[in-house]
């Protein structure tokens, strides 16, 4: 009788620097990732994750507040075809209007519980086919917030993946 064996993809960082990310009441102002490239390694999915995001390091949320972080996937790379403003490049950029954002997967958004300046916010490890519904050959994720004021500084490298692939033996 043949067994599934999973094979696991080494950890790969995701281009996705959120240092001092302004606020947006809306959420239309945030920044997007460097898309991730599926087509070469053709993963049955990628699990992403993320050290923490660390919000501003001096003034206090107001409670209710969060940080989103949004997913898209798509068939063709966003250099050709941009979702938007949305190119694929990791970047500031402010969607045209909030449609666009209601447009993309809501994955998390941890919310301010405590008024406190300069906590950690986490996101629990997610699957990208799971919350797309299928893997797609290109994706990517968009965060912003409305936090009192900007995201700490020196966040770059806090984001990565690692690509499962699935076989019969």
């Amino acid at each position: 009788m043949a067994a599934t064996a999973i094979l696991y993809g080494a950890d790969t960082a995701i281009t996705f620097d959120v240092s001092s990310l302004g606020t947006s009441a809306t959420f239309v102002a945030g920044r997007e990732s460097t898309q991730v490239d599926n087509t070469t390694n053709k993963y049955d999915t990628a699990i992403v994750t993320c050290n923490g995001v660390t919000g501003h390091a001096s003034t206090a949320p107001t409670i209710g507040q969060y940080i989103g972080l949004w997913l898209w996937g798509s068939d063709v790379s966003l250099a050709t075809t941009p979702i938007d403003v949305l190119d694929g490049t990791d970047s500031a950029e402010t969607l045209s209007h909030v449609s666009v954002l209601n447009s993309l997967v809501l994955v998390a958004q941890p919310a301010v519980t405590v008024a406190t300046a300069g906590l950690v916010y986490y996101f629990q490890p997610f699957s990208v086919r799971d919350r797309l519904g299928h893997m797609p050959k290109f994706w990517g994720l968009y965060s912003a917030h409305n936090h009192t004021g900007a995201l700490a500084a020196a966040q770059s490298g806090i984001w990565s993946y690692y690509g499962i692939n699935e076989t019969i033996a």
